[in-house]
């Protein structure tokens, strides 16, 4: 299993200017790479409460400070943006870091961007069809005169979702990888997705496709302490996206019990959250597990520890045991 971080570059502490947020970031990606982890994602906002409107921009700049780790946009909001603009910038960020770009496309569940770009929220599933048609047909070469080409042939392409049944079965119809983002409630209920993006996919006549899930959650070394660490900025951070969005406020006694083993957030000790991976995987049997530790923002010396922590404690306990797993099935 590839084992990696995502990021919105959060911008919920006054104190931390866009600048001092994207140095930050940038040492993180850093980091993520010493401690031999798979991947970092970046998502894209368009809102002041998020320092990052263009992935590949602050990607390339990671590039250029790492040598391993695969850099993904952690969504591009392929709905309201070019598909010919997005496969250019990420060919240029797979040159620039010697094929390790990816794009993770998706409709986006902030819509800020629509009336920014002039477009009706009514064309929100009509636009991200057309365009990821159109990213596709570029990808392949069918699209002339655009350059440059990447690398990778071709990049890969994940698509983000949600709890939308369609949206999977879609992905697996085209052959497409999926990111499944388990953000709250039971992960054990979103089973019937992974199996749906397979199925979609056997009957369409492709091979296994990988599959991510992609969640909340953070490291410290007790899970008192990460759950303090994390608790108060991921509270923050939701309740101002439910006011908006009209959901309940989320309470600390509710944060902490989603931390549970059943739970969505995966907040613990560096053994409890290995453990809390491993129990999904035998749920999803996915390849790639993302994990996002600033909802909110987490001061930038605890959560570079915790990026330490996943890549030299959680990653070797979940992938000796993967290992180990493996090996006994082949035995």
């Amino acid at each position: 299993m590839e084992l990696g971080l995502y990021t919105f570059a959060e911008l919920t502490d006054p104190s931390v200017t866009p600048a001092r947020r994207l140095r930050d970031l940038v040492e993180e990606i850093e980091l993520a790479d010493e401690v031999g982890l798979d991947v970092f994602g970046l998502g894209e906002h368009h809102r002041p409460d998020f320092a990052v409107s263009s992935p590949a921009v602050a990607l390339a700049a990671g590039a250029e400070r790492t040598s391993n780790i695969r850099l993904t946009s952690a969504v591009t909001v392929l709905s309201s943006d070019d598909p010919v603009r997005v496969f250019q910038q990420f060919a240029t960020l797979d040159l620039l870091s010697g094929g390790r770009a990816e794009i993770m496309a998706g409709r986006g569940s902030f819509i800020e961007s629509f009336p920014l770009f002039g477009l009706d929220l009514d064309d929100y599933d009509r636009l991200f069809s057309e365009k990821l048609e159109r990213l596709l047909a570029v990808r392949a070469g069918e699209v002339p005169g655009v350059y440059p080409r990447p690398l990778q042939d071709p990049i890969p392409v994940w698509i983000a979702v949600g709890g939308t049944p369609q949206s999977v079965v879609r992905a697996g119809v085209l052959g497409l990888l999926v990111a499944l983002a388990i953000i709250g409630g039971a992960p054990a209920r979103f089973a019937p997705m992974a199996d749906l993006h397979r199925r979609a996919a056997a009957e369409s006549g492709h091979e296994r496709l990988p599959l991510s899930i992609n969640s909340h959650g953070f490291v410290a070394e007790t899970s008192q302490a990460a759950r303090d660490i994390a608790a108060a900025p991921t509270i923050q951070a939701m309740n101002k996206i439910g006011r908006e969005r009209g959901w309940s406020a989320m309470t600390r006694e509710q944060f902490d019990a989603s931390t549970a083993l059943e739970g969505a957030n995966l907040v613990g000790s560096p053994q409890e959250v290995a453990e809390k991976i491993l129990w999904q995987h035998d749920i999803f049997g996915h390849d790639r597990f993302l994990i996002q530790f600033s909802v909110g923002t987490v001061p930038h010396d605890k959560l570079m520890r915790s990026i330490e922590l996943f890549g030299t404690e959680v990653a070797p306990i979940v992938r000796a045991e993967l290992a180990r797993r493996a090996a006994q099935t082949a035995a």
